[in-house]
């Protein structure tokens, strides 16, 4: 047997015991789930001592590895985000339970009465790297939709998640659910997230959560289906009409507040009518935040004394950053502008900032993306900005989940029919 092939056992197996979970998490009660959520969120905060000492240990061979300083960012945990990441779950706990949601319902001419309700998905799968606060958003997730989760969290935060998901296991298990309900597979590497995306049958979604390499293999790879989660080449456009000052907050807190993120703005575009005006200041503003700027001819000739502005290569516009650096093009027209972004945007989030209600109505109507904000920061898609507790990620595909995944698009449906002896003729 190849190593392979006793990996794909072993996941199978662990993926059968994630379906027992499930059965027995599909009928736990509302307080039954909210009790673990609020243990879980306990336990982190009990344990965060020896999470932070694990986390450390990944951050300083991601470091000597020569890890980005996005991926640290993203891979770091302070007191302040491990408090963060516990009061979310409560928030989950507040939240209503979608389990058992009447959809729709009818009763037939012959008696027959039909009701369509959400139940959870079964096993949910998530592939991700260097992202350990993903570990407890999809725990939590997974368990208020009455979902058992297989997580793979990758090599850089191997410590970090070891430490969680135990942590996580040992307070769900304290209030009388399955401690399977919570599995990982890191020490199995990438044969064991290649076995979890092929096992069909058993896993029943895979939701991917990283770079746009990651995400393509496991599109590519899979034979479960799978819920595409996006990479973030946002936009924000500022439009001929615009607020100034309203925009320049906007833009520099959609590209500064978190740039590591992929709700954070990676292009800028402005209206022709705003280079002589909005674009230097604009400049400026980015310059001093840090924000290194590429720019095409025509922002180049108004950068401002100071500040450096390298041509723009055709990369530039297609390329997440995530980091402090943008780039900036001027445009003639709105319709040159929603044309830019359907060529290069990710289909993540796009902003434009304008006060013309023409502009805005136009813009939201044909930006095909899974968010479209006006005169909004992109740094508001996210599922706790959204009100959603949490999210497993950001969905840029159109089928069943779009935007940011919460409880709802964790769940299917099934049609429940009542009778009363009726059979068909």
């Amino acid at each position: 047997m190849s190593n392979q092939d006793d990996v794909t056992q072993q996941i199978l197996a662990i993926a059968t015991r994630s379906r027992q979970a499930a059965r027995k998490l599909a009928g736990a009660s509302r307080n039954l789930k909210d009790g673990a959520l609020h243990a879980m969120a306990n336990a982190l905060l009990q344990h965060q001592g020896q999470i932070l000492s694990a986390n450390a240990r990944d951050l300083e061979r991601g470091r000597t590895g020569g890890m980005s300083e996005g991926l640290l960012d993203r891979l770091e945990l302070t007191s302040e985000r491990i408090e963060q990441i516990s009061d979310s779950l409560l928030e989950l706990a507040s939240l209503p339970d979608p389990v058992g949601e009447v959809l729709r319902g009818s009763t037939l001419p012959n008696g027959i009465r039909l009701q369509q309700v959400q139940v959870p998905m079964g096993v949910v799968g998530m592939i991700y790297e260097a992202r350990p606060n993903v570990t407890v958003d999809a725990a939590g997730l997974g368990l208020k939709s009455g979902n058992a989760v297989i997580l793979r969290g990758g090599s850089a935060a191997a410590e970090t998640n070891t430490q969680i998901v135990q942590i996580l296991s040992e307070a769900v298990a304290s209030v009388g659910l399955p401690r399977d309900a919570i599995q990982s597979i890191d020490e199995f590497g990438r044969e064991g997230a290649v076995a979890l995306m092929k096992a069909r049958g058993y896993v029943d979604l895979v939701v991917p959560r990283g770079g746009a390499g990651l995400i393509q293999t496991v599109v590519n790879e899979a034979k479960v289906p799978v819920i595409e989660t996006g990479v973030g080449n946002c936009h924000v456009y500022v439009d001929r009409e615009v607020d100034q000052d309203q925009a320049l907050a906007i833009v520099i807190n959609s590209k500064t507040h978190r740039p590591s993120v992929c709700n954070a703005a990676e292009k800028l575009l402005v209206h022709q009518d705003r280079v002589h005006d909005f674009l230097p200041r604009v400049l400026s503003a980015l310059s001093e935040a840090g924000v290194q700027l590429t720019g095409d001819e025509r922002v180049r000739a108004v950068t401002p004394p100071g500040v450096v502005v390298e041509p723009a290569e055709e990369d530039d516009w297609a390329c997440e950053f995530l980091a402090l650096r943008a780039a900036v093009r001027v445009v003639d027209s709105l319709d040159e502008a929603i044309d830019h972004i359907g060529r290069y945007s990710s289909g993540h989030t796009d902003a434009i900032c304008t006060t013309s209600l023409a502009a805005a109505d136009r813009f939201t109507a044909e930006v095909d993306s899974a968010v479209v904000n006006i005169n909004a920061s992109t740094r508001f898609t996210d599922g706790g900005q959204f009100g959603l507790g949490a999210e497993i990620g950001i969905s840029t595909q159109k089928l069943h989940a779009r935007g940011p995944m919460g409880l709802a698009e964790l769940t299917t449906s099934k049609w429940i029919v009542h009778g009363q002896g009726q059979i068909r003729e």
